[in-house]
């Protein structure tokens, strides 16, 4: 039986921005300082996490040992060597934890291969960076040997960042997920640009365009999450007949808008899925 959230003793092997937003969460909710560990060999991560005031440590093996639940969040070029340390480990101790990864591209089915001859019960998760004001998304795959109560302890974690936390059947999903949520933050960056852009092209000063776009995105973005109406009715009730915002539109249209969104996703997509092949063969 999975601990409860409260009482798990967890770690994070790696200390960079996203493992930062969900222990700042985590603690944010209530979980004990005492409870975390986390692993970190740069000492600029390290004394961050250490003004949390979690337990710190350059010990991979030390940190993930004891722990209930383990987070890999390492740069992928480095995943197979933390892997196989804590595999080692692991295989010595006679027992593994829930293994979590948030490494964008590598499988379950590569995690497990490093991570011999011990067997961690792995979930595969791809947040985004909103985590770092609480207002993340996540894509969750787990495999089989995960139970029931695991899944709710992996949810309580990631709600403590995540707003929307979406569990996929199949693990081919998680690219999905990359290249919507995970990548997407991106976009709405890049959109906010162009408009700022257009504005100071037509006479706003930058500083007035920049403030109007990021409003106009923030506004936006809340009417989404807050409103019971799905966005093609939100997009309608802002668009007059032969109006500004149908001109607009219509321009979007023309120039393929959509098209332009789905061949990006896909792009990001298959990139995630690219990733995997070539680090599953380091």
């Amino acid at each position: 039986m999975a601990p409860k959230l409260q009482e798990c003793k967890l770690a994070f092997i790696g200390g960079g921005n996203m493992a930062g937003a969900i222990i700042g969460g985590l603690l944010a909710k209530g979980t004990p300082k005492t409870n975390i560990h986390v692993a970190e060999p740069w000492d600029v991560n390290r004394d961050k996490m250490a003004a949390l005031g979690v337990n710190v440590t350059t010990s991979n093996s030390e940190a993930a040992l004891t722990a209930d639940v383990v987070f890999l969040s390492v740069k992928p070029q480095v995943a197979k060597t933390v892997c196989q340390e804590l595999g080692a480990a692991w295989a010595e101790q006679g027992k593994a934890p829930l293994f979590i990864s948030i490494a964008a591209g590598i499988t379950m089915d590569t995690l497990r291969g490093w991570s011999a001859p011990a067997k961690p019960r792995v979930v595969r998760v791809m947040p985004n960076t909103p985590a770092l004001l609480g207002e993340g998304a996540s894509g969750v795959f787990a495999g089989d040997d995960v139970g029931e109560a695991e899944r709710e302890l992996v949810s309580s974690l990631l709600g403590s960042v995540s707003r929307a936390t979406e569990w996929v059947d199949k693990e081919e999903l998680i690219d999905v997920v990359t290249g919507l949520s995970g990548s997407g933050p991106a976009y709405f960056f890049a959109m906010v640009e162009h408009l700022t852009e257009a504005g100071v092209s037509l006479g706003l000063t930058r500083e007035q365009a920049t403030r109007l776009a990021k409003q106009t995105a923030f506004g936006a973005g809340k009417m989404l999450v807050e409103s019971s109406d799905e966005p093609a009715q939100l997009r309608k009730n802002v668009t007059s007949p032969n109006g500004t915002t149908e001109a607009a539109l219509k321009s979007f249209e023309a120039s393929g808008f959509k098209e332009i969104v789905d061949k990006a996703v896909r792009a990001a997509t298959s990139r995630g899925e690219e990733l995997g092949k070539t680090l599953g063969k380091l």
